[in-house]
């Protein structure tokens, strides 16, 4: 089958992206696959007509993720034609060629619905959710006030506009995001008022919109959730500080645990949960879900990821092979789902 993996992009997960496209490649390539991976925004110069008989190694370019955040305006200087497309050249016209898309970006525009939409209009078929859902979760407002709507258990919390004042009582402890953030860029914890206006500056340097809820103390899970149905709930435990964006992505910065060590009860709580807020949020394909469990064992939702990482440490690959899925076949499994 010919494949275009696409990574990279513009958004503050860039290496995110690249770490996971790399990892999809090669398990692709070792199914059989004709497989090119791309970087949408700087796409290929050259003729593109014979690409997938290419025997290049596509990944062979692709570093590390750093512990520092990407340096997007240099990105933004490599393109020769200045950027005015976020498609970089060739890029749509290589997907026209594919018979499926496999998507992994992450942030900005790869998780926002705009790529989704633009491919459905190209009539180009692509792994993951669908435009209107993946527009609908990258704004944490929203899916906040659909959990609340549908009873899917979500922290308290309020949404703030750059420029405007708060009208309700903020309480300490909380927590900051910037309202379509991914990978806990932007996100802060504020345990008294100087710690809270620096939390919202940061977050307002990646939104104009941010989400200010009350702060869980407890354990962090996370559920994927693959065809509607959940896979086995894993515990994320940072070594130091919270579940940010090194934790997340420098090896040996947290202790998961796949399956959790919870009761029976509590992990079918939590994974049907996750199936529900699935639902709701009207994803399809696959995304992962993550969630506090308070100290009383109270369990709460915070938002959806529809495109997960797909890297050595990313915890949807965890819970696939834990439920006996090994990374090659949930790559298969996420492309026959695409191919609906």
């Amino acid at each position: 089958m010919k494949i275009v993996v696409l990574a990279g992009g513009l958004s503050t997960e860039r290496d995110v992206s690249f770490c996971s496209g790399s990892m999809v490649y090669k398990a692709l390539k070792e199914n059989g696959h004709q497989v090119v991976l791309i970087d949408v925004y700087l796409g290929y110069e050259g003729d593109y007509s014979k690409i997938f008989e290419d025997s290049r190694d596509w990944a062979k370019e692709i570093g590390t993720i750093r512990e520092e955040k990407p340096d997007l305006e240099a990105v933004k200087k490599m393109r020769k034609d200045g950027g005015r497309s976020f498609f970089g050249p060739g890029v749509l016209e290589i997907c026209s060629l594919a018979e499926v898309t496999f998507l992994a970006l992450h942030g900005e525009n790869g998780e926002n619905g705009k790529v989704q939409a633009a491919l459905d209009l190209m009539g180009i078929r692509y792994t993951g959710t669908d435009y209107l859902s993946s527009a609908i979760c990258m704004d944490k407002g929203l899916t906040k006030e659909l959990f609340q709507l549908h009873g899917v258990p979500t922290p308290i919390g309020i949404q703030l506009k750059k420029g405007e004042q708060e009208t309700q009582e903020i309480s300490f402890p909380c927590v900051v995001k910037a309202c379509c953030g991914g990978s806990s860029v932007g996100v802060a914890m504020a345990a008294n008022i100087e710690e809270y206006q620096a939390a919202k500056e940061e977050a307002f340097r990646y939104d104009d919109h941010v989400v200010i809820e009350q702060y869980i103390r407890g354990r962090e899970f996370s559920v994927g959730v693959l065809g509607g149905k959940a896979l086995p709930v894993i515990e994320i435990q940072p070594k130091e500080g919270f579940y940010d964006y090194k934790n997340k992505y420098q090896a040996g910065s947290a202790i998961e645990t796949c399956p959790a060590q919870l009761s029976p009860q509590k992990t079918l709580e939590m994974q049907q949960y996750a199936q529900k807020a699935f639902r709701v949020l009207r994803l399809k394909n696959y995304a992962r879900m993550d969630f506090m469990m308070d100290e009383k064992e109270r369990i709460f939702c915070l938002e959806a990821n529809t495109l997960p990482g797909m890297t050595p440490t990313s915890l949807l690959p965890q819970e696939a092979e834990a439920a006996g899925i090994s990374f090659g076949l949930l790559c298969e499994k996420i492309i026959e789902a695409a191919l609906v």
